[in-house]
């Protein structure tokens, strides 16, 4: 494929911007690539500036669950834009947003908008010290939360020490009360609980980890962090910025019946538009000002764009009765076939309209297994596909989105492809 005009593109953003981009994973590093350069798109197709047109299994990293550009959001986007862009200012769709999220996921009762799900995990985690009175939070290794810095840390060489920022220019006292366990591991969870009596405010968890490739819950495992957050008095919180409206209309905590205390949710409540929000139980959400002490504000939070495609998408989801039952069809459609295609090379790793495919011979449950996974056979396949016609996520540890857009067509043209790649 030509990709000239994205090399010309590149030279220049790389004076400008670090590494030429305004997102990491965007330089295509790992992938040893020049990055597309993306001018338009439409339905399950994007098109970079070359004219290339590629299926998108990207979908803007979640949001695009009705496929790009769809009408319907883009004719509500259009008629917001001819009231104003912001106004700093209450509007009557932050309420219907606070409203139909009280609707499609009981479990927030109340909720904030903010502007991204960085914004929403951050603030999660900050209303829940101010409830709790305490300071320790309990995260997992692998699961990502966004880039504040009290979030941005890795596990040291023991599940039970103080975790160290894993960024430069996170100082090292930001991240002393995060303590890292290890996902599907409810041993690591004990001993983190048992090791600080009545300092743990809250767990946050992806339910479905999707920042280390797509990596399922065994079971109970979601269940055991319900109950032993209960016991210890701490509160649950389940970052679904990936999750959310993804795996069901109410988000992972209705696929596995489980009721956090606070949800984080980003993306695709705007429609794709920048957008974030976190909420939860009544008595929890009292303690954010004005109504309590724990500060948090944002002259763009709920703003009339954002809200308009956000409500535009959920209404969709919400009024199409086949749209899950579609999604999870295809996505498995395709899973199964690579399975087929890399038996004994990969493992794919398949939920709803997420999954993942790690080059690797071990199941991948957590972030150590995670890591066996041969990044540079992932990179062969991704310029693979991309020559071919198809885009997929420039990162082994990154998911795939499948949208309503793709038809039953592409997922075929896909596997062909695939075929074609592990026949070499």
């Amino acid at each position: 494929m030509i990709d000239k005009n994205s090399k010309v593109l590149y030279d220049r953003a790389i004076k400008r911007l670090p590494g030429g981009v305004n997102s990491p994973v965007r330089a295509y590093r790992a992938v040893s690539r020049t990055p597309r350069f993306i001018e338009k798109a439409k339905g399950d197709r994007i098109t970079d500036v070359d004219g290339n047109e590629m299926i998108d299994y990207i979908c803007s990293w979640g949001p695009g669950i009705l496929g790009h550009a769809d009408p319907r959001v883009v004719q509500a986007v259009q008629a917001a834009c001819e009231d104003g862009l912001t106004y700093g200012a209450p509007t009557e769709r932050e309420v219907q947003m606070a409203e139909l999220l009280a609707k499609l996921v009981p479990s927030m009762e109340v909720s904030r908008l903010v502007n991204s799900g960085t914004e929403a995990t951050m603030s999660a985690i900050r209303v829940s010290r101010g409830f709790t009175g305490r300071d320790k939070i309990i995260k997992f290794r692998g699961c990502y939360h966004g880039h504040s810095d009290g979030l941005l840390v890795k596990a040291g060489s023991a599940a039970l020490t103080t975790s160290v920022p894993d960024s430069a220019g996170v100082p090292a006292d930001f991240t002393k009360n995060t303590l890292v366990a290890e996902y599907n591991d409810p041993a690591s969870v004990e001993a983190l609980f048992a090791a600080n009596p009545g300092e743990i405010a809250a767990v946050i968890v992806e339910p479905v980890a999707a920042n280390m490739g797509v990596v399922l819950p065994r079971e109970g495992f979601l269940d055991f962090l319900r109950e032993i957050t209960k016991q210890q008095g701490a509160l649950l919180i389940f970052d679904e910025v990936i999750t959310g409206f993804r795996l069901a209309l109410g988000g992972a905590q209705e696929y596995y019946h489980i009721t956090p205390d606070l949800s984080t949710f980003g993306k695709i409540i705007g429609g794709g538009m920048p957008v974030g929000a976190y909420g939860g139980r009544e008595e929890i959400m009292r303690f954010v000002s004005p109504d309590g002490p724990v500060y948090q504000a944002g002259t763009l939070s709920g703003n009339p764009v954002a809200t308009a495609a956000g409500l535009a998408t959920l209404q969709i989801l919400e009024e199409d009765k086949g749209i899950y039952d579609r999604l999870q069809k295809k996505t498995k459609m395709l899973a199964d076939a690579v399975r087929t295609a890399g038996k004994g090379r990969v493992v794919v790793n398949q939920i709803g309209s997420l999954m993942s495919i790690f080059f690797t011979d071990r199941p991948v449950e957590d972030y150590a297994s995670a890591t066996t996974a041969d990044t540079r056979a992932y990179a062969d396949y991704f310029g693979f596909l991309l020559d071919h016609g198809i885009y997929v996520a420039p990162s082994q540890f990154e998911a795939m989105f499948v949208s309503d857009s793709h038809t039953t067509e592409d997922i075929r043209q896909t596997i062909a492809v695939t075929e074609e790649f592990f026949a070499q």
